[in-house]
């Protein structure tokens, strides 16, 4: 009885596009803020890593100077800090899904834009070949190019 009761309850929800379109908006309502908190957390344990990492490579710089190769570790610490600057991207995105209820496809541009450049700038040249490069060089042309004629469009409906 129970299970007939429920399958009718679900096919009411299902059978009316009206009241099905609202409560399929208040399922992406919340798995917009569950994935806002996750970004959150995500967020301030790149911080945490960034911050500890930091301290970690200028100790043993203050400490061994000579010892420490300062340049290869800068590297790194811009990819920690452009790993926070994506996560905070992302949560942009997801709190401007929240407020408008659509995907702005210019903060997406963005946001590929600062990983694939954070990717260039921790690059190990060593490991890669030359495709990689090119690969990398051909998605940065794109991305700019996409990021341009979206920016053209907004500011003509604008």
């Amino acid at each position: 009885m129970r299970i007939v009761r429920i399958l009718k309850y679900l096919k009411s929800l299902i059978a009316e596009d009206a009241k099905f379109l609202h409560n399929l908006e208040i399922i992406e309502g919340w798995v917009s803020k569950i994935l806002s908190i996750g970004m959150i957390i995500v967020t301030f344990v790149a911080i945490f890593q960034l911050s500890y990492s930091l301290l970690e490579i200028l100790t043993s710089t203050f400490e061994q100077p000579d010892k420490t190769n300062f340049n290869s570790e800068l590297f790194q610490l811009f990819g920690l800090f452009l790993n926070v600057l994506i996560a905070l991207e992302i949560l942009e995105n997801i709190t401007a899904y929240l407020k408008k209820h659509v995907v702005q496809v210019e903060l997406v541009i963005v946001t590929s834009l600062i990983a694939v450049s954070r990717k260039i700038i921790i690059l190990d040249l060593e490991k890669k070949d030359s495709n990689d490069l090119i690969a990398m060089a051909i998605a940065v042309f794109s991305l700019s190019i996409s990021y341009f004629v979206i920016r053209q469009a907004n500011n003509k409906n604008n």
